[in-house]
């Protein structure tokens, strides 16, 4: 039965003078759980006792059916694209609907939404996208083959400052309060000018080894080259399993990595280097998932010295689990094959 039926057997009900009570027994004992509420049989039985006839919803108030003429709904549609930014009390005022009106024609009829943008390294060119959905297939290609040993083999590494001070984010710095007060107040910080680059190389066991260069040091291709040759060393100490497979390492493009030092490096140890699109940290494990949680961690935490930051990273990845770096690298199948499905455009998660 539709809820008219349901009505009018309430309507014939009240007429034989059953109370709301009643009514709802006989419902639950010949429809079970799909009989009205007695709330929806009550609010009924009262409507007929006052007289009522009609079965029908009462005619909602809201806009005027004029509103939503085709001229209006062109007339808004052709403002908007005009100036994506237009705000709904600028339609109304322009047009001479009401704000109700003007938000029932964008979100009903021309199905809009009203969005924020969103931060993105680059403005991807067609080139950039066509080279990104490149390099994913490759990649994904390469890690179909054989999943287990792609994923053993695979290391990856990327840098990252440490700040002495790190602030919350708003989410973070949320707090309870009882009902009528005010939400709390936070000034406006920026992170610390003490700070340190960790250059972190991981796999999915875990870190291999970090290390740490002063604020106002470069990393440079020779710089690199010898970071490079401590990870071999350190494969060998805490992955002697690897010593016979041919590392599959990546990193980005950032200069020192591509520097011909560098380059030679790999080449000298067998590496098999992995390619990384440009512009692309939604494709790098440490930056869409390594790192992101590391500041987390960090954020709202004061450091007095470069050692105290380096101890508490320290701490802070001696604490993960295994799987919480397995996790993050397995994630690339996942955002490369979103990357070739978006047309190489850039991947949120």
């Amino acid at each position: 039965m539709d809820k008219i039926e349901y009505r009018a057997v309430i309507k014939f009900f009240v007429k034989g003078g059953l109370t709301p009570t009643e009514i709802h027994s006989m419902f639950i004992n010949v429809y079970g759980d799909s009989s009205p509420s007695f709330s929806t049989i009550k609010k009924w039985a009262a409507e007929f006792k006052r007289g009522r006839t009609s079965l029908e919803d009462d005619p909602c108030e809201g806009r005027p059916k004029s509103a939503t003429t085709p001229e209006f709904i062109e007339q808004v549609h052709d403002m908007v694209l005009d100036d994506r930014r237009i705000k709904v009390r600028e339609i109304a005022e322009t047009i001479g609907i009401s704000k109700q009106c003007i938000g029932y024609i964008l979100h009903e009829e021309l199905h809009m939404k009203k969005l924020c943008a969103r931060w993105v390294p680059r403005l991807l060119t067609a080139d950039h996208k066509r080279t990104r959905m490149k390099i994913s297939e490759q990649c994904l290609e390469r890690f179909n083959k054989n999943k287990t040993d792609f994923v053993r083999r695979f290391i990856t590494m990327d840098e990252t400052w440490i700040h002495h001070c790190t602030p919350e984010s708003k989410q973070q710095s949320k707090q309870w309060i009882e009902a009528g007060c005010s939400g709390p107040k936070k000034t406006r910080s920026v992170p610390s000018a003490g700070k340190v680059m960790a250059s972190v190389f991981w796999n999915t066991e875990g870190i291999l080894f970090i290390d740490y260069l002063e604020k106002g040091k470069t990393i440079t291709g020779e710089y690199y080259s010898n970071l490079l040759t401590q990870l071999d060393k350190k494969i060998h100490e805490k992955r002697p399993g690897l010593q016979k497979k041919k590392i599959i390492f990546h990193h980005d493009n950032a200069p020192a990595h591509k520097s011909v030092l560098a380059m030679g490096k790999l080449r000298d140890l067998h590496y098999e280097l992995l390619e990384h699109p440009p512009y692309s940290p939604d494709l790098a494990p440490s930056d869409f998932h390594l790192f992101p949680k590391l500041k987390i961690f960090l954020a709202g935490q004061r450091f007095s010295s470069n050692q105290e930051a380096i101890a508490a990273v320290e701490g802070y990845f001696a604490d993960l689990k295994e799987n919480h770096y397995r996790d993050g690298i397995m994630a690339l199948e996942h955002r490369w094959n979103k990357c070739i499905c978006l047309k190489g455009d850039y991947v949120e998660k």
